[in-house]
């Protein structure tokens, strides 16, 4: 009988252990369906919108085909060795390099200039947000078209105002000492609002008890105060501004349109302008593509690099 009994909760166990095995198994998969539920639609739309597209982009790399042809041929890497051997490529590389140089770091210290007036200021400080933030939400374009008529040689309101003061004037957008400049002063006046809103939110983040210890430790002067406490407690946010301004800035391409068309010579031409003008103007698609990819590549590397040197000195609360 005691035998029997034992046998009987013998097989109550492994019927217990395996039903517990089944519903394990069950849930598990619930699980993954759900997850899948959750991911898979914004897994198909990352692989439609940029996958594939940069899959094809370096497939049509390879080939000679011009936009509109019916007909292509494999070409291998011909069109990669004709960039990198191309002068206007190579001119529209340093132009794009020296804009980012300029943009980037002129907007992150500005924004925070800015934003540290805004935020010690008693009053009106919507009033300054708004003003500042308004070209960033603009129309690139048609704020280009008003700085095409600012900047003109002859009736523009900026030489007007320099022949008033007895400055001498000059032909901004036209003039290769000077074209590359105002193309990323303009630059840096169209992220402005933003690093700058960036910049207020951080600022807001930062607990007024780091500052009581700074002034108990002797930093009780402004640049005391922002050298060890404000910089480093806005590491973050400036890492992404960084990040988000340099990407921005990469990508410019409706100013060089508006204003220069990449002229005069190639001195304002930029990698975007040069991607569209081979590839829409010329018609030359196969080697407007490996411009694309090149492109593509300088972006994401220059990206990851800024992000791994600037992360190992930030610092996180």
């Amino acid at each position: 009988m005691s035998l029997a009994a034992s046998t009987t909760a013998a097989e109550t166990g492994a019927i217990a252990s395996n039903g517990a095995r089944k519903a394990l198994q069950r849930h598990r998969i619930a699980e993954t369906f759900t997850a899948w539920s959750l991911a898979g639609p914004a897994l198909v739309f990352l692989v439609t919108l940029f996958f594939l597209p940069v899959f094809a982009v370096f497939a049509i790399a390879l080939t000679d085909w011009q936009f509109g042809a019916s007909t292509l041929s494999f070409v291998g890497f011909s069109n990669f060795k004709e960039v990198f051997a191309d002068e206007g490529f190579r001119a529209s590389f340093v132009n794009t390099i020296l804009y980012v140089v300029i943009v980037v770091p002129g907007t992150i210290i500005l924004g925070l200039a800015i934003a540290l007036l805004i935020e010690s200021g008693k009053s009106m400080r919507t009033f300054y947000r708004a003003i500042h933030f308004l070209p960033f939400m603009a129309t690139l374009t048609a704020m280009a078209i008003a700085w095409e008529a600012l900047l003109h040689p002859t009736i523009g309101l900026i030489n007007q105002t320099l022949v008033t003061l007895g400055i001498p004037t000059a032909n901004w957008l036209r003039d290769e000492d000077t074209v590359l400049s105002v193309l990323a002063a303009i630059g840096i006046w169209q992220n402005l609002g933003y690093a700058m809103v960036l910049f207020l939110a951080g600022l807001k983040s930062i607990p007024q008890d780091l500052y009581d210890a700074a002034d108990i430790d002797g930093a009780d002067m402004w640049l005391d105060r922002l050298r060890t406490v404000t910089l480093p407690m806005l590491g973050p946010v400036t890492m992404f501004v960084f990040i988000v301004v340099a990407l921005r800035a990469f990508e410019t391409f409706d100013t060089v349109q508006v204003l220069t068309q990449g002229g005069p010579g190639h001195s304002s031409e930029m990698l975007l302008y040069t991607l569209y003008r081979e590839s829409f103007q010329y018609l030359r698609t196969g080697y407007g593509s490996s411009v694309a990819v090149v492109f593509l590549i300088i972006v994401v590397a220059l990206t990851l690099i800024q992000a791994r040197v600037m992360d190992k000195k930030v610092h996180y609360q």
